[in-house]
């Protein structure tokens, strides 16, 4: 009995790990804070980065310019960056509503 106990909630645990990592990926703003914040700042005010807050940047040419870079640009945008296209998708958005 108490193995099945154990069990159950190994499943239960997992299943709800494994439903809350893609969740992290829709979410722009956690991972424009873990991945863009250190340079473009936390409310995209801009620090080494240029400002993201009211870019004029649509959310399509974001999407374009972290999924294939841009060699006009500073580095690490000179190249794709390693995200997902759902969490690239999430960032742009997120970028989107910095004011």
């Amino acid at each position: 009995m108490r193995l099945t106990h154990l069990l159950i909630l190994l499943m239960v645990v997992a299943l709800s790990a494994s439903l809350a990592l893609p969740a992290y990926g829709q979410d722009g703003g956690a991972t424009f804070k873990a991945k863009c914040a250190a340079c473009h700042g936390p409310e995209g005010q801009g620090k080494i980065g240029p400002k993201l807050a009211g870019t004029a940047l649509t959310q399509d040419q974001i999407v374009d310019l972290l999924t294939k870079g841009a060699d006009a640009r500073k580095p690490p945008h000179k190249k794709p960056f390693s995200l997902s296209a759902d969490e690239i998708k999430a960032v742009a958005a997120f970028v989107k509503t910095l004011k």
